[in-house]
């Protein structure tokens, strides 16, 4: 019994890593983009490109592996995606333009998209129920300490180092999560392995897209994702250009934002068993959407910076309760198609913070509105669609 706790201990670090690569590769870097906007000669739209190039890449990138691990396994696909991110990284560094670099910024995504969604797969093959949304609360804890340190270190890293300092640290991240995937154990048996691989993926695809309620989580993690990545491309740009704090000061605020995440996943998975999952999503979508009106009335009217730290730490700390509940609830009914099941959910969430960044920028690095309205119509949107496509399976269990 202490072997298997030791072991689905270090099990959730593992993956709760691999899960934390999307705020590793974008967040670590965030406080430099301003520098990168010099040193590349380009525009803060273009840089905020890098960003989009990444999650697009990790959008693709979960469509491609999910199938591949249904049919393959978990581990085989798992070490050639980390080992392709290690190498994509080392070229990231020796980018001599911005071109180049974005090529490279789509690849380690793609790659990195691979541990993604195998994590959540692994989530799922080894837990179902109430259990599955404890085990991926743990995960997204793990995860949550991932916003938390990524800007402070990335901040830090620049007091001594150019931008691509950052960059050495993700190779050197890349090589230990291609070491724990060389020695982690299959969690997915022959006999529950999928043949086809990308075919009987899109079949697969088909499917799901044939189920309301499932892709009603998929819209709706589209939509709050929009949001917080639109708060993820923008938010140095606002703090340092317009409230004038330092590359160190905000990831310090960035990290304070990333404690809230952590603390609203540790209490979706305490709250798991006692109350419904789906009055947990409710409930955190209500408070996002408010908090984001708030947040862009703030910007508006030119409200001071404390204001604005609180309102968007209680806002950006809802994704994971959202995330937590949204995940266990539309994974429960996928059993063998768990990799194509938690890979479209993780297109979704992607592909919207792609199409997000490089807007946030399109005004200028002088703005906050529209890193405001972008998260106004995310969060809203992302409510609107749980009460037409979620909430009528839950209606009769007010």
């Amino acid at each position: 019994m202490i072997q298997r706790q030791r072991m689905m201990l270090l099990l959730t670090i593992f993956l709760g890593m691999l899960a934390a690569l999307a705020p590793l590769s974008t967040d670590m870097y965030l406080p430099a983009l301003p520098e990168m906007t010099e040193s590349f000669h380009v525009t803060p739209s273009m840089v905020q490109l890098t960003l989009t190039a990444s999650m697009a890449g990790m959008a693709v990138g979960q469509i491609i592996a999910g199938p591949l691990s249904d049919e393959n396994g978990r581990r085989r696909p798992l070490i050639i995606g980390m080992t392709v991110f290690t190498l994509a990284t080392v070229v990231c560094i020796a980018s001599p333009n911005i071109e180049i670099f974005l090529l490279f910024r789509f690849i380690q995504g793609f790659a990195g998209g691979t541990g993604i969604v195998i994590a959540r797969a692994v989530a799922r093959d080894v837990c179902k129920g109430p259990a599955l949304t404890r085990f991926f609360s743990m995960l997204m804890m793990v995860n949550g300490i991932a916003p938390i340190l990524s800007p402070v270190i990335g901040g830090q890293i620049l007091r001594f180092a150019p931008w691509e300092g950052v960059f050495v640290l993700l190779v050197i991240v890349g090589v230990g999560l291609t070491a724990g995937a060389v020695i982690m154990n299959e969690t997915l048996p022959v006999r529950r392995r999928v043949p086809g691989g990308i075919l009987a993926g899109m079949s697969g695809f088909s499917s799901l897209f044939g189920q309301k309620y499932f892709m009603g989580h998929c819209i709706m993690q589209c939509f709050a994702f929009a949001a917080f990545f639109g708060y993820i491309s923008g938010s140095s740009f606002v703090f340092q250009n317009i409230y004038g704090v330092s590359p160190q000061g905000f990831s310090l605020i960035f990290g304070i934002n990333g404690i809230g995440l952590m603390i609203s996943g540790a209490l979706t998975g305490r709250l798991a068993g006692s109350i419904a999952d789906w009055k947990t999503l409710r409930s955190s979508l209500w408070i996002a959407s408010i908090g984001s009106i708030i947040l862009l009335a703030a910007f508006l009217i030119d409200l001071p910076l404390p204001f604005i730290i609180v309102v968007l730490f209680f806002t950006v700390a809802t994704l994971a309760a959202m995330s937590t509940s949204s995940f266990s609830m539309a994974m429960q009914s996928q059993g063998r198609n768990a990799g194509s099941a938690s890979a479209l959910i993780g297109f979704f969430s992607m592909i919207s913070g792609a199409v997000m960044a490089p807007i946030v920028g399109i005004a200028g690095s002088y703005t906050a509105v529209p890193m405001g309205c972008i998260m106004v119509i995310g969060e809203i949107g992302a409510l609107a669609t749980f009460y037409m496509m979620i909430y009528p399976s839950h209606r009769n269990q007010e």
